[in-house]
């Protein structure tokens, strides 16, 4: 058990993570505003904005407890905590955790600085993961339906996963009940923030469908630019700022060595993501798309965030290439193939190279980090290290996320569609939800005569 020192600064460490990470919603807003069109602008604002006090508020009332309810403690935080209680289900002779029943609205830890600090880490990611559909679905969503979504997916859906993976559920349990190396391993986030954010993306673009004139009755496809570039691209910068917190913070101790591993690889990841993006738009489209090498550097990002301390720098770079050419390639196909309308790319950054990241895991995983993970002795090791059923484990891990959210957010937003309505109207859509649906503009006209 570590010493009190060293739990206050392991305490410290965390807050300050959490605290770069909560400054990425200043990155999504500045992404998802720039690559959409000026007459949304504060609409697409206002979402990024509004996600966090919305979210926030729900994960503290309920999502917190059904996410990390069962968990004892985080000894690296401070001492354990004895009244949790994890909901279970015995099936073949094997305990499968399916969801948290204590911490609802942090009640009996009002004094726990090892809770509060975890709750405050974890909902900083929530709000990450809650807000990557609000670009997928912008300049058609109604703003009250995004509230409406906002509290359920910081409730209920995320929590839901988020406790199978990281609070004493059953993906991370299948290293012990059926020996499937450590269980689904995911350090920060690629299948529980990322791939969840980009699979709700999906399904609410399915339901929602595209925007007005992007698919044409004759087949083309019309290009809809976003109004300012420079905007989306110090956004990305912004985002590459904060992962830092996403991905070091997430070892939970200052002291723990392999910080210095994780950042490297979270830099060289990042950056072999934009420059394969760059190469494969360059030779496609024989010119350098900014915007899209913006997003491979973010799918570089998402893609490390399982295997981060898991995987040597080579290794990181690799990761990062392989999902500098998923980006553009998934992005195509989303659009041409599935002619889905996703302005930001939400749906390939997050959703394709997430699972990117955790198969990652069950590949590359070099055993030289994780003892004991999820219950296990011994390091993670991937299929290249000698243990083939690690890939298993997070192929499980996979299939399982798209297997619960892909329905449970398609469902829900057929529920609110149906009940409250998910989409403006069209003549809201093209005069711009600014001025319609908000009641302000980013950029009013200048009056004559000023």
């Amino acid at each position: 058990m570590p010493s009190s020192l060293s739990q206050s600064v392991n305490l410290l460490w965390v807050l300050l993570s959490a605290f770069l990470v909560m400054f990425m919603q200043v990155g999504f807003a500045m992404v998802e505003t720039g690559l959409t069109r000026s007459k949304n602008a504060v609409n697409t604002m206002a979402m990024t904005f509004m996600v966090y006090p919305l979210a926030v508020l729900g994960f503290w009332l309920v999502g917190f407890g059904v996410m990390m309810g069962g968990v004892g403690g985080w000894p690296t935080l401070g001492a354990m905590f004895p009244n949790v209680h994890e909901v279970e289900l015995t099936l073949w002779g094997h305990t499968f955790g399916l969801f948290g029943a204590s911490r609802f609205a942090l009640m009996g830890v009002p004094h726990s600085p090892a809770n509060l600090g975890m709750f405050f880490f974890s909902v900083v990611f929530m709000v990450t993961s809650a807000t990557i559909p609000t670009g997928a679905l912008a300049e058609r969503w109604r703003f009250s339906a995004f509230a409406i979504y906002s509290v359920f997916v910081s409730m209920l859906l995320y929590p839901l996963y988020g406790n199978w993976v990281w609070g004493a559920g059953w993906l991370a349990d299948l290293g012990v009940t059926f020996g499937l190396g450590h269980g689904h391993v995911d350090f920060a986030g690629a299948t529980v923030v990322h791939m969840t954010g980009g699979v709700i993306a999906l399904a609410g673009a399915l339901v929602l469908g595209p925007r007005a004139d992007k698919f044409r009755p004759d087949g083309t496809i019309a290009t809809i630019a976003g109004h300012n570039l420079p905007m989306a691209i110090v956004g990305t910068l912004v985002l590459a700022f904060g992962w830092f917190g996403f991905n070091t913070g997430s070892t939970l101790s200052a002291t723990d060595p392999q910080i210095a591993n994780v950042a490297v690889n979270t830099m060289l990841s990042s950056c072999a993501g934009a420059f394969t993006t760059l190469l494969y738009v360059w030779h496609f489209q024989r010119k350098p798309d900014i915007g899209m090498v913006c997003n491979g550097l973010l799918g570089g990002l998402v893609a490390i965030t399982g295997s981060c301390p898991f995987v040597s720098p080579a290794t990181a770079v690799l990761i990062g290439l392989v999902a500098g050419v998923l980006v553009p390639w998934s992005a195509g196909v989303v659009e041409r193939r599935c002619r889905i309308d996703d302005p930001v790319g939400a749906i390939a950054v997050h959703g394709v190279c997430g699972a990117w990241g955790a198969l990652a895991v069950g590949l590359f995983a070099d055993g030289t980090y994780g003892a004991d993970w999820n219950g296990v002795s011994g390091n993670v090791r991937g299929i290249l290290f000698g243990d083939p059923r690690q890939l298993l484990a997070q192929a499980a891990g996979v299939v399982a996320n798209v297997a619960f959210v892909f329905p449970a957010a398609f469902f829900f937003f057929r529920f609110v569609g149906r009940v409250f309505g998910n989409r403006v109207s069209g003549e809201t859509e093209a005069a711009g939800l600014d001025a319609t649906e908000m009641g302000a503009e980013a950029y009013p006209p200048t009056r004559s005569g000023r």
